[in-house]
């Protein structure tokens, strides 16, 4: 069976191996540390700090081995390497709703990277899939759980010139 492949950008990679490096060198040893502490307070049945620390242990390994696996099978998109008017992962793309006058601007990154309210939307949101592979100057039909709307793409740029 095939592993799942985790598109980014080299920039979401970078800061996804800063968080990796972040949760080993430095918050796995806090909790470690805090459980030390939580344990010399003795009966663990009824030690809430010991707890609270386990838990966050948890997360923290967790999401170790998410970042572990997601770094392992990252595919990192060059969007230079694509027509500059088409939409890709690492691209900036403008598109005007048609009737309005009002243009929108987002980034398509991996999943991961995703930040809407910062104009960075995933690749797997309905936006991205139905804008991706198209090219500026085309007419593009979005289907949305809010509803169905078209647009047209005015500019595409890599993010170096975005």
């Amino acid at each position: 069976m095939a592993e799942k492949v985790y598109p980014m950008t080299a920039e979401g990679k970078e800061k996804l191996q800063k968080e990796l490096k972040d949760l080993k060198l430095v918050k796995r040893p806090e909790v470690i540390e805090r459980i030390k502490v939580a344990r010399s307070f003795g009966d663990l049945s009824e030690n809430s700090e010991y707890d609270a620390a386990k838990d966050e242990q948890s997360a923290v390994e967790q999401r170790i081995i998410q970042i572990e696996q997601m770094l392992k099978y990252a595919q990192v998109i060059d969007a230079d390497s694509v027509d500059p008017n088409e939409v890709s992962i690492g691209k900036t793309v403008t598109y005007t709703e048609v009737g309005t006058d009002d243009p929108e601007t987002y980034t398509i990154v991996g999943s991961d990277e995703s930040d809407p309210l910062n104009g960075k939307i995933s690749n797997d949101s309905p936006i991205a899939q139905a804008l991706l592979g198209k090219k500026k100057g085309e007419k593009v039909t979005i289907n949305t759980p809010g509803g169905t709307f078209d647009v047209t793409i005015n500019d595409v740029k890599t993010n170096a010139n975005a």
